[in-house]
């Protein structure tokens, strides 16, 4: 079992930078896949990011590639988002999840959710 809560969001101005960070506890932090995902209002929830492992494996959608960057501690159990340059369509509650399954992008590949922190980017 693993319990994962997200911080970090807030509201911003377009082109501020937040960093959101996913702490974990319970088990194996370091066996799990780290994802971060999104959901808008009226949308479904939309895959970000993952990192790997050992975090040298990582895959961005598109959107925010160039924008977003993720990492992991294992030492500490966390893993972050650095969102730079924010965009008002950046505006989403931000969900982490946990899979053992690499390359995964679909929500229902992760086992283990947050319960979000919300991002609201003015223009």
């Amino acid at each position: 079992q693993v319990q994962l809560v997200e911080s970090g969001g807030g509201l911003a101005q377009a082109g501020d930078s937040l960093r959101l960070s996913c702490v974990a506890s319970g088990r194996s932090f370091s066996s799990y896949v780290m994802g971060w995902f999104r959901q808008a209002p009226g949308k479904e929830r939309e895959f970000v990011a993952y990192i790997g492992w050992s975090g040298d494996s990582t895959y961005y959608t598109d959107s925010v590639k160039g924008r977003f960057t993720i990492s992991r501690d294992n030492a500490k159990n966390t893993v972050f988002l650095q969102v730079n340059s924010l965009k008002p369509e950046d505006t989403a509650v931000y969900y982490c999840g946990a899979t053992s399954i690499l390359g995964v992008r679909e929500p229902k590949y992760y086992t283990y959710w947050g319960q979000g922190t919300q991002v609201t980017v003015s223009s």
